[in-house]
């Protein structure tokens, strides 16, 4: 399968990506190395090679995620020169509980523990996954401008940065990418100035979340269908109070894929990427029909009629809860 490609930085980029967190952590599920190995193989051999770690995601220890893709490399059948490889560093969990650090000295070590992890040479995007609030965000960048001096990166990003410091680190270095959450029912970069800042200083925005952890799937019919042991049970918006409102918005959003002659999940993708062509999302599945079906929705194209019909459901919904627990929401940079 050839998929449609968009930049970033000057490589042309498959889309829609995939998102490996959820096969190492979080989610119910994660672990499971022989099926993920599987569905990796299979989004190498149906063109989808933008893939997307980081090294906070393991349930069991920091680096596991980057270990399985390590391991589809060495024995997946899985050949690293035809994938574009992001990590992400800043996210910190030890001993000592968990923090964000964006020191140059830890950025630094970050590199090279991801690197062992990976059993690579360097990796093709580099993100600050969260905004250190206690390190200058030019010290961070300024770092990571060494490591893609250093030959260990390729292009620099950040994540969940906000418009102000997207600005500050974009006079240090070029900033190729912003990776943050945005679906049909999250879209705060439209109104934040993350949009309008990546457009104007030509940097691709990563759509992480494009199907709502699931939700906007239409899969999760209840909380029922977690258990305790996954992130989501404790997140606002699939809370006791929440989900029965938000599933009503996912019904909607069903009602109209079945309309459009697509799935709830194809409808959302297509809907991200024809925001702006300089948006690429990556979609997390553990599963093959679920990589078959995120692929199949480079086949939907949305009329302007459609979307317009899509906005307008969204400006008729408000979506109940935050998008993180309150101490996650207070470690984002605002």
């Amino acid at each position: 399968m050839s998929l449609p490609t968009r930049k970033i930085g000057k490589d042309d980029v498959p889309y829609p990506g995939l998102g490996t967190m959820g096969m190492s952590a979080f989610y119910d599920g994660a672990g499971k190395t022989e099926s993920n190995l599987a569905v990796l193989k299979a989004a190498y051999d149906t063109g989808c090679r933008f893939w997307d770690t980081a090294d906070i995601y393991g349930n069991n220890h920091m680096g596991e995620n980057e270990q399985l893709l390590a391991k589809a490399f060495k024995e997946g059948g899985v050949k690293r020169e035809d994938i574009f490889l992001a990590t992400k560093f800043g996210n910190y969990r030890g001993p000592d509980g968990f923090r964000i650090v964006g020191t140059p000295e830890y950025v630094a070590s970050a590199i090279d523990k991801s690197l062992a992890d990976l059993q690579l040479p360097f990796v093709d995007l580099y993100y600050q996954h969260r905004v250190d609030k206690n390190t200058p965000i030019e010290e961070t960048v300024g770092a990571m401008l060494k490591l893609k001096e250093a030959g260990k990166i390729r292009y620099i990003g950040l994540s969940e940065c906000s418009e102000a410091t997207l600005r500050r680190a974009s006079k240090v270095a070029k900033i190729d990418a912003v990776q943050i959450e945005y679906s049909l029912w999250e879209t705060s970069i439209e109104t934040n100035g993350i949009l309008d800042a990546c457009k104007e200083l030509g940097i691709t925005i990563v759509a992480y979340s494009p199907l709502g952890r699931g939700m906007l799937t239409g899969a999760i019919k209840s909380r029922a269908d977690l258990s305790p042991t996954d992130f989501r049970y404790h997140a606002p918006r699939f809370s006791e109070e929440n989900f029965p409102k938000n599933l009503e918005l996912v019904e909607k959003i069903k009602a109209f894929a079945a309309k459009k002659g697509c799935t709830a999940a194809q409808l959302a993708l297509a809907w991200v990427h024809a925001q702006w062509e300089g948006i690429i999302a990556i979609p997390g599945t553990t599963r093959l029909e679920g990589l078959k079906e995120n692929l199949g929705s480079v086949n939907v194209k949305l009329t302007a009629e459609e979307l317009k019909e899509i906005r307008a459901l969204l400006d008729s919904f408000v979506v109940g809860g935050e998008r993180y627990p309150a101490f996650a929401m207070a470690a984002l940079d605002t």
